[in-house]
């Protein structure tokens, strides 16, 4: 395990600040709330598609080109486009439509990587402190610090690893 980390640790260290990424400042937004006794920080996701980012338009097309049917229920939601559309058997599903690549993640669609995989994948993107790194509905989610230092909700693409949204804590 420690071989294998290594060559990662020694590639992050060079090149991660290279690959790190923040999005638009209108597709991010913060609030913290404070008491006596603690500080809480709750992440709200942008209600907004990010600048640049797919039009609902282009979501109904790329979820017809996917192979679905009679969308429905189409809105940007924590960071993507969700929606439920008929597939080929003519069951409904549940999707995830990324804001920027435009691809669709059915909810019930496995994933390629496994949890250690998307976390090396977002350590060499130069992400730090990745933490509970968990699937759910087509993508990966997780938390993590920006090389920065800020911290970030992210949801990661189940075949290649790359980020599809994030949010600030």
């Amino acid at each position: 395990m420690i071989k294998r980390m290594l060559p990662l640790l020694i590639a992050l260290s060079v090149c991660g600040a290279a690959f790190a990424q923040d999005m638009p400042a209108t597709a991010r937004s913060a609030s913290t709330y404070h008491s006596t006794t603690t500080t809480t920080t709750t992440t709200k996701w942008a209600v907004q598609p990010p600048t640049g980012g797919s039009t609902e338009e282009a979501v109904k097309t790329a979820i017809a080109n996917a192979g679905y049917k009679e969308v429905k229920d189409l809105k940007f939601k924590d960071g993507v486009w969700r929606s439920k559309a008929r597939g080929g058997n003519k069951q409904w599903v549940e999707l995830a439509v990324g804001p920027v690549n435009g691809k669709v993640y059915p909810a019930d669609a496995p994933s390629k990587l496994n949890k250690d995989e998307i976390s090396a994948k977002l350590a060499t993107a130069g992400y730090q402190n990745i933490d509970d790194v968990k699937f759910d509905d087509g993508l990966w989610a997780a938390e993590a610090k920006t090389p920065h230092g800020d911290d970030v909700d992210l949801l990661v693409d189940p075949d290649d690893g790359s980020v599809v949204a994030k949010s600030r804590d």
